[in-house]
């Protein structure tokens, strides 16, 4: 006996999808993202593809996962998972370059049952621009002498690890 099939799901503009799945998110703003780093050790997922980090820089100690490989990477069950995926309770804070994908990102981890996941309001360029810790791509130096921008880390942060 074949399933039956699934209903046809009513058509719905991105920013309502976007809208309706981060009500079921509790986002980080990247202080907070920042502080939950350093205090309760949550994950940072770095899901930008690789021009953007190219680009704009990495943030240190950020885990980068590409978004087409986060489930598989990411799900505790998997035989492709990393070896930061630890369990379902591991707190994970997902970001893109601005805040959008992510928000969907976190939402699918959801889905696979990691609760705690999440995502950065504002992405990669509001860490940026709230000072956090930037590691430049290679060759473009700014700041201190080793290339890194913004706030110097506290210990646990991401820029120090």
């Amino acid at each position: 006996m074949a399933p039956a099939p699934l209903p046809t799901p009513l058509p719905v503009g991105i920013d309502e999808l976007l809208d309706r799945e981060r009500g079921h998110l509790d986002r980080l703003t990247p202080d907070q993202a920042a502080d939950a780093i350093a205090d309760a050790g949550a994950l940072l997922v770095d899901i930008r593809y690789a021009a953007l980090r190219d680009r704009d820089g990495t943030v240190p100690g950020a885990l980068i996962v590409e978004r087409n490989e986060l489930e598989w990477r990411l799900d505790p069950q998997c035989d492709y998972r990393l070896p930061e995926a630890t369990g379902h309770d591991l707190q994970i804070i997902v970001f893109c370059n601005e805040g959008y994908a992510s928000s969907l990102a976190a939402r699918s981890l959801q889905a696979l049952g990691l609760s705690r996941a999440t995502d950065l309001i504002g992405g990669f360029q509001a860490w940026a621009a709230a000072g956090l810790p930037v590691q430049p791509p290679a060759g473009r130096g700014k700041g201190g002498e080793d290339g890194i921008s913004g706030r110097t880390p506290s210990p646990g942060s991401p820029g120090s690890r």
